[in-house]
């Protein structure tokens, strides 16, 4: 299940974009499985990662540095995907291939989104999360363990200074600009933030658009996960040297057109091919 490094979009998450009308027992199942193995795999997977951090020695041959907990953690989110009978394709990789490091700004479906990007976005990312996760005594050792960045929603000026501390660092930030998750899939208002930290930072964005999540984990479906495909689009990224704080909004809006625009086609796909199957 390796991404595809291909610049062409294809209708690969089409069929998974309709609605789910009618589940068999089968499917049920199979959705109340992938719930268990979810959360199987979140706490296992989280647990020996807290562990190869914090009890090995960094120059063990098990752990030669920090980056090893990384690779394990990708590894384990794509174990994640294929066990539960998910395909994730990515497209657009050749326009990343200078490595970054880069401020991604996806869209945010459904909690499979962040198992799809950590898994298959190449390098050595970290994600933006609320603060309120970094209070859990277990899901916050993790989050801490893998370095991402606590981020507090109500606060959004003390949130970009909190990323401004981030400059010169070595590694790509995942931040949702939405914020939350949408009930449906449909795309939410865009927050500055994001984009007043990559112009700070200097840091190119990069829109990525990720489609077929709610299909695959739907809100409200208890970390439940249905087999489907989902689809990482990359676009180019968009320089911010050189801009300035005023500009902020429009460079808000240009991303959030350009992912506005890869999911219409998607939907305009998924038309077409219902059409194409009426007889």
């Amino acid at each position: 299940m390796q991404p595809a490094a291909t610049g062409g979009e294809s209708p690969a998450v089409a069929e998974d974009a309709r609605g789910r009308s009618s589940i068999g027992i089968g499917a049920q199942l199979r959705f109340a499985t992938n719930r268990h193995i979810f959360r199987i795999m979140l706490a296992t997977s989280g647990f020996a990662a807290v562990v190869m951090h914090r009890v090995l020695p960094r120059r063990h041959w098990l752990l030669p540095d920090h980056r090893s907990v990384w690779a394990f953690a990708q590894l384990q989110a794509r174990n994640l995907a294929r066990l539960c009978g998910v395909s994730v394709t990515v497209r657009g990789l050749e326009r990343i291939a200078t490595g970054g490091p880069f401020i991604f700004t996806p869209n945010h479906q459904s909690h499979f989104d962040i198992v799809a990007l950590l898994g298959f976005l190449p390098g050595e990312n970290r994600f933006a999360a609320k603060r309120e996760l970094f209070a859990d005594p277990i899901l916050g050792s993790v989050l801490r363990t893998l370095g991402m960045v606590p981020i507090d929603r109500d606060q959004p000026l003390e949130a970009v200074q909190r990323l401004r501390t981030l400059k010169g660092a070595v590694f790509s930030l995942i931040i949702f600009p939405e914020g939350t998750r949408s009930a449906g899939g449909e795309l939410r208002p865009f927050k500055k933030g994001p984009f007043v930290a990559a112009i700070e930072l200097g840091l190119p964005v990069v829109p990525v658009t990720v489609r077929g999540g709610a299909a695959v984990m739907p809100k409200g479906g208890y970390l439940g996960i249905h087999p489907g495909r989902v689809e990482v689009v990359i676009d180019e990224p968009i320089p911010t040297q050189g801009l300035t704080y005023e500009e902020r909004d429009r460079l808000r809006d240009r991303v959030q057109a350009i992912i506005a625009r890869r999911l219409k086609e998607s939907e305009e796909v998924a038309h077409a091919q219902v059409a194409a199957a009426r007889p």
